[in-house]
C-alpha cells in the first residue's frame, strides 16, 4: 500500500487493544436494541446488499430503491440514531486531523460470505473530510483502487483492531472487501460469528 504521504491512505494495525476492541463490540451490541439492523438496498433495483447495517451519531447512511442518503432517524423504527461511543470520537480526533467530530458512524456487519464491491464514498458534501474505519472480528480482505473504476488496486488483509484512514486523494479511491475469512477472530460474540463488524467514521456536513 502506498505511503500516507503519497495518497493520504494511512493503515494503523493493532490501534485497538483486545479489551478496547470488546468494549466496542459492547456499544454496537447494546446499540442494536434501540436501532436494530437492516439490510439496505441497491436504488432502482432494489437488490440487497449481503451486509447487514446500522448506526451511531446524529446521522445515518441509508440506501434503498430512493437512493444513498443520510437520515437522522432509523429507517424502520424512526428513531434517532444512538449516540456515537467516546471511543470513537477519540479515535478520531486523534487521527483525522479534521476540525470537527464525524457526524456518522456506519456499523456494517459481514456475515461469511459477505463482500462490498468497488465504490466511492460520495455522498458526503464533507469530500475532503477523510472516513476511518474500524475493523472488528474475523480478518477482512480490503481492496483499494485508484480514482477509476478500472485504476490498477492493491489488497490488504485487516484484522480484528485494525483501523484505516482515507484522506487527502485516497478518499475519491475507489475500495471494497472482496472476502472473509471465517474463524479467524474470537472477538465476536453469538450471532456475529463467524464474521466481522466494521465501523466507519465519516463527517457528512
Amino acid at each position: 500500500m502506498g505511503a500516507a504521504g503519497e495518497t493520504g491512505f494511512r493503515p494503523l494495525p493493532g490501534y485497538f487493544s483486545r479489551q478496547q476492541q470488546g468494549g466496542l463490540v459492547q456499544s454496537v451490541v447494546e446499540s442494536l436494541q434501540a436501532a436494530p439492523l437492516f439490510t439496505p438496498s441497491m436504488p432502482r433495483t432494489g437488490k440487497p446488499l449481503s451486509v447487514q447495517m446500522s448506526n451511531f451519531g446524529p446521522l445515518g447512511w441509508v440506501a434503498d430503491q430512493t437512493g444513498y442518503r443520510y437520515e437522522p432517524e432509523h429507517p424502520v423504527t424512526g428513531a434517532p440514531w444512538p449516540a456515537m461511543p467516546p471511543a470513537l470520537l477519540e479515535l478520531w480526533a486523534a487521527v483525522s486531523g479534521w476540525h470537527q467530530p464525524p457526524q456518522a458512524c456506519l456499523i456494517n456487519v459481514y456475515g461469511p460470505d459477505s463482500r462490498l464491491g468497488l465504490h466511492v464514498d460520495a455522498d458526503e458534501d464533507a469530500r475532503d473530510a477523510p472516513v476511518v474505519s474500524v475493523s472488528l472480528g474475523d480478518r477482512a480482505r480490503f481492496r483499494l483502487g485508484g480514482p477509476l473504476r478500472n485504476s490498477p488496486s492493491r489488497s490488504l488483509v485487516l484484522s480484528s483492531g485494525d483501523v484505516v484512514m482515507l484522506g487527502g486523494a485516497s478518499r475519491r479511491f475507489f475500495h471494497g472487501v472482496d472476502r472473509i475469512y471465517p474463524g479467524t477472530s474470537t472477538l465476536l460474540p453469538a450471532p456475529f460469528r463467524p464474521g466481522r463488524i466494521n465501523l466507519t467514521l465519516r463527517r457528512v456536513r
